[in-house]
């Protein structure tokens, strides 16, 4: 499995239309990132930028995922192939409470 940064260029100023789309954008994120398709989704303080670490197979199969956003319309993305991507999440380990 491979991992990419996807840069976000979010439209400025942010529109009514785009933000309606928000409340269904979060819901796919959550469902992506319980399938394990995303790692990490990040805004920037001043919401011009999303960052987000896709898990996929290809490039093509990273751009699909992007593709799969409500917000694909509005935004423009940069896509980086990633050698590694450490976080503490990976340094600790897991427990369970089953």
């Amino acid at each position: 499995m491979n991992q990419y940064m996807i840069d976000i260029e979010l439209p400025q100023p942010i529109t009514e239309e785009f933000a309606g789309l928000i409340p269904s954008q979060r819901a796919m994120v959550n469902v992506l990132m319980g399938e394990g398709k995303i790692a990490t989704y990040s805004l920037s303080m001043d919401r011009s930028r999303l960052w987000v670490i896709v898990n996929a197979e290809s490039a093509e199969g990273a751009r699909g995922i992007i593709a799969s956003f409500p917000i694909i319309p509005f935004i423009k993305f940069r896509m980086n192939e990633l050698a590694f991507h450490n976080s503490v999440r990976f340094l600790r380990p897991q427990f369970s409470l089953n």
